[in-house]
């Protein structure tokens, strides 16, 4: 063999080294990030309300659970200044520091949450220093999910795009199988006293480990070739935010909109159903859960599937299969949900799983190949988050009060049914980008 044949060997052999941590990190740290961020949606469901929205508890149970679920929501009204500070910074000095700031952000709170005394210890303060520390959430998650959906599909081959933006993609589900089945194990270990005096703290102070992880793993990633080759061209715009917004405003809202009723039906399943069927059905916690957790897999599974198949169907194509799916079966969904068996209630969160997968698979690739190199962070990243307010911030309290007022979820199936059409229609009107050049 030759010098030459050997030094290219090498290369490759060490570029998919890289592409593999890179893989690696993105997966590790947007699941971390995402634990973080689910394990509230978690405790709102079981405990916020009663810990710290006393008052309205006694008064008025039903409408502390939708305070409860509006605390939830109002993170997101944060994640488009997340968005656009992570946004523009990540486009001037690049997507690998970004990643690392949200990660220790979102941990930072996580923990804080964990260790904020109750209204009962702290009165009006607690339940104000609790959206504080959420709304830092907020903050953090909006910058996380476009640099690590970047550092991805940047590295990866041409033909491998939904493959590799799978990865940050999955590490959505993983998350909620991580809160969701450390929230079991709290329940389930320990005693209904117990979990509401001090155990439902612990998977928020478990954060401060995991975070650990993450950061480290992070930092050995290196920056996204695309933002190097930027640097060396020195193409960087000198206002990409102003740019964004004058040329590429129509592609922000088209990925807002696309990403609508997914954002609002995986939010349904993160939070909300685990909490109805326990609360309004009577069900038992811990089945719920565990049937939460295999959803969870299941999404993760159908999620990557959705990345893989996008390289060969499209991605629009893909995105369409998914929402024509979740349009078909969110009132049947409903139907069998309220049969309160749970049986029903596995199989139906399970069925939801397709077409979420489907439509949130390909969701990186086809975001990175709609806009350009230099404002590419700051477009996807607010596009995402303004999608995330007008689909999943809310959506948990719409839920809530649609029940407060039919008494069943039927209403619910319908309005999840109609921010499907919404998206698919949106997604439709999009020129397929597959194959665009990363490049400019």
């Amino acid at each position: 063999m030759s010098n030459r044949e050997m030094a290219s060997q090498r290369v490759a052999v060490s570029s998919q080294k890289e592409q593999r941590k890179v893989l690696a990190g993105t997966l590790v740290g947007t699941t971390i990030e995402w634990y973080d961020f689910f394990i509230y949606a978690q405790a709102a469901g079981l405990v916020l309300a009663s810990l710290y929205f006393a008052p309205m508890t006694t008064e008025n149970p039903a409408l502390a659970q939708i305070v409860s679920w509006a605390s939830l929501g109002i993170s997101f009204l944060f994640r488009p200044l997340g968005a656009v500070v992570a946004g523009h910074l990540g486009d001037r000095v690049g997507r690998k520091m970004m990643l690392v700031f949200t990660l220790v952000l979102m941990g930072a709170a996580t923990a804080l949450i964990g260790l904020l005394p109750t209204y009962a210890a702290w009165g009006v303060w607690a339940p104000i220093l609790l959206v504080v520390l959420r709304i830092v959430q907020g903050f953090s998650a909006g910058g996380e999910w476009g640099g690590a959906a970047l550092m991805s599909v940047e590295h990866a081959p041409l033909s491998k795009r939904g493959f590799f933006g799978a990865y940050p993609q999955i590490g959505v589900p993983c998350g909620m199988i991580l809160a969701t089945f450390v929230m079991f194990l709290t329940t389930t270990l320990l005693s209904n006293e117990d979990f509401l005096a001090w155990g439902w703290r612990l998977p928020f102070l478990f954060s401060v480990v995991l975070i650990l992880v993450g950061f480290l793993i992070r930092r050995s990633v290196d920056e996204s070739p695309v933002f190097k080759e930027m640097q060396q061209r020195k193409a960087e715009s000198s206002a990409p935010l102003r740019q964004l917004f004058r040329s590429n405003s129509k592609q922000v809202l088209q990925t807002a909109l696309i990403f609508l009723a997914n954002n609002a039906a995986g939010y349904l399943l993160i939070a909300f159903f685990s909490a109805y069927a326990t609360k309004h059905l009577g069900m038992e916690r811990g089945p719920v859960l565990l049937a939460s957790t295999l959803a969870a897999f299941s999404w993760l599974v159908f999620t990557m599937f959705g990345g893989i198949i996008s390289d060969k169907l499209g991605r629009i194509r893909t995105f369409q299969i998914g929402y024509v799916a979740l349009l078909l079966w969110a009132v049947p969904m409903f139907m069998l949900i309220d049969t309160g068996d749970i049986l029903w209630f596995t199989v139906s969160v399970l069925v939801l799983t397709i077409g979420l997968g489907l439509s949130y698979g390909p969701q990186a690739a086809l975001y990175a190949e709609m806009f350009p190199a230099n404002i590419r962070y700051s477009g996807v990243s607010i596009g995402y988050a303004i999608g995330a307010i007008l689909g999943g911030a809310f959506a948990p309290m719409i839920a809530e009060l649609i029940l407060a007022e039919t008494g069943g979820g039927m209403a619910i199936g319908i309005y999840i049914s109609a921010l499907s059409v919404v998206s698919l229609v949106a997604v439709s009107t999009v020129k397929e980008p597959q194959g665009r050049d990363l490049r400019s």
